[in-house]
């Protein structure tokens, strides 16, 4: 927990805490919203797209524009925007009307936001903790808090909606932006040294970076092929909970929590690696590791088989992701940051939007468990091609 002695990071860490809680509490209930309302997974599949495919397409270029500003300023006026979507999402849930074309242009204005507030949040992490040395621990930690909300965030959802609307769970969520806005406010940090030229020669300097430099463009690789089949299981979670274990929305959020509790141990795993190099190590695991639960998990007919196999894909998914995270920035220098976060979160979350979208048009005309079977196959290939690059990956990072 050393990167937490920097006061900057502890304001946002506690921040950034409850704020996490609130956007997964809105996941599941957003989710359990579209299956109430339609019974479709092919709808849910587009609304997980709709949340996530900004990130595809505005996240690269909102890296460059990140670079040319004072991100500590920009962060504050995302979070009051964030604020302002989920009050309004709860309103129209409230007074009943929300609808499937609402619900996707609502998901779509949050994908907008979060193609900002995610590349922000990471390019402003160096900064509060003053350099590279307790980089790799500030990540791991920034991780860990979005799988700790993953693990404790769906089953008070699954409770609340018990015994509540949806609309209390996103009106829970606006408020807890208010947690972040205030650590930022209350941070006393140095203006990044800005960007120079246009986004479109920002953003151009950036992509020759990560295509010229082996190690980052082997990783992006990685980071695709991984997001586009293992993630998409989340869009699925409402099927198999009603479809195949006969539950409810408690049914889902056991499942959600499962796999939020694999993936808490492997950002807590990623918080000890004394090395760069280490964090590597993991996440090349982690990536075999997620092929293997990806192919166990669809099989499965009861929970007590259900539940430990997605414990290990979230586990396998975020260590690879934060593993490869850790790596990319350590590699990138300072004043590209705000544009390799942007190329990674983008990647990470965009795909990750395709691979649900691809998930839940295959689940509508087959299976949800066949879908997944046939991802496992795809990914366990990935296994082979990155275990032969393995030693080579390892020679390029020097700590």
């Amino acid at each position: 927990m050393r990167a937490l002695e920097h006061r900057p990071f502890r304001l946002y860490f506690f921040g950034q805490g409850v704020s996490i809680l609130g956007s997964w509490i809105q996941q599941v209930a957003l989710a359990w919203l579209v299956y109430r309302l339609t019974g479709s997974a092919a709808l849910l599949g587009l609304v997980a797209f709709a949340a996530l495919a900004p990130m595809l397409v505005v996240g690269p270029l909102a890296g460059a524009w990140i670079d040319r500003h004072d991100r500590r300023r920009l962060l504050m006026q995302v979070q009051v925007l964030l604020f302002i979507q989920a009050g309004v999402l709860a309103a129209l849930t409230w007074f009943g009307l929300i609808g499937p074309a609402l619900i996707i242009v609502m998901s779509l204005s949050l994908g907008v936001l979060n193609a900002f507030d995610t590349p922000l949040r990471q390019s402003l992490i160096p900064a509060m903790v003053g350099g590279r040395e307790d980089l790799p621990n500030a990540l791991a930690l920034n991780a860990m808090l979005f799988n700790l909300g993953r693990f404790v965030g769906p089953p008070i959802a699954g409770l609340m909606l018990g015994f509540m609307s949806e609309a209390a769970c996103f009106l829970l969520n606006a408020f807890s932006y208010m947690a972040l806005l205030w650590g930022v406010a209350a941070m006393r940090l140095a203006t990044n040294v800005k960007a120079g030229g246009s986004v479109a020669q920002v953003f151009r300097e950036g992509v020759r970076y990560a295509l010229d430099t082996w190690p980052i463009r082997t990783l992006l690789i990685v980071l695709a092929l991984l997001n586009v089949t293992a993630s998409a299981y989340a869009v699925l979670l409402p099927v198999f909970a009603r479809e195949v274990f006969n539950g409810d929305a408690r049914t889902l959020g056991l499942l959600w929590g499962a796999a939020g509790c694999g993936a808490f141990v492997a950002t807590l795993m990623l918080a000890t690696r004394k090395s760069v190099r280490g964090s590597l190590n993991l996440a090349i695991s982690c990536v075999v590791l997620a092929a293997l639960a990806l192919l166990i998990f669809p099989l499965a007919t009861r929970l007590a088989i259900a539940l430990p196999a997605l414990a290990a894909l979230g586990f396998g998914i975020s260590g690879a992701n934060v593993g490869i995270n850790t790596v990319m920035q350590t590699i990138a220098p300072d004043r590209l940051r705000g544009r390799i976060v942007s190329f990674f979160s983008s990647i990470r979350f965009g795909l990750d939007a395709v691979g649900g979208l691809i998930a839940g048009g295959i689940a509508a005309l087959s299976s949800a468990p066949a879908t997944l079977l046939g991802e496992s196959a795809i990914l366990l290939a990935l296994c082979v091609w990155l275990l032969l690059r393995a030693g080579r990956l390892r020679q390029s990072v020097k700590c």
